[in-house]
């Protein structure tokens, strides 16, 4: 029986999936996940006035870094040639929330799913560094791919 876990050959050993027979087309992905933290911790964020500085704009780099970085950070990742990276922050004050959403873009073989990944958990990552002296208790929570573009399988959106 074949297993549907690309990462393993014949014998079950992992591998980097050879992607050398794909078609290089446009690869879009795009991911989101949020962070749930107390109020006035939401409010140093929107102010501005947190002890580390800006911290959307921090986090907006640090994420756009990890997408590029992604290979040396997951063992069976290829290294990609990422053509673009956009990283949103939005403010959702009933949840107090900060929900992160990353787009990644790549003319290849394979997709970008796992950079638009990272690119998330990074950026909720860096928002909960720079604002545990505030809230040790933040929540990373629904994080994951909401949409992808190109290759054999074509488009993939998420049904909820």
């Amino acid at each position: 029986m074949n297993s549907p876990l690309t990462h393993f050959d014949a014998q079950g050993q992992a591998h980097m999936v050879d992607v050398a027979a794909k078609a290089e087309t446009h690869r879009v992905a795009v991911a989101a996940g949020r962070i749930r933290m107390q109020a006035a911790t939401l409010a140093l964020i929107q102010s501005g006035t947190a002890k580390k500085g800006d911290v959307l704009g921090v986090a907006r780099i640090a994420a756009i870094q990890a997408a590029k970085r992604t290979s040396e950070l997951i063992p069976l990742c290829h290294p990609l040639p990422i053509t673009r990276v956009a990283v949103d922050f939005e403010i959702d004050e009933p949840a107090l929330a900060v929900i992160c959403r990353a787009q990644v873009e790549t003319l290849g073989r394979t997709g970008v799913e796992m950079e638009a990944l990272t690119a998330v958990q990074i950026g909720l990552l860096t928002i909960y560094d720079m604002c545990k002296a505030a809230d040790r208790g933040m929540v990373m929570e629904q994080i994951r791919v909401l949409e992808k573009q190109g290759g054999k399988s074509g488009e993939w959106k998420a049904q909820i």
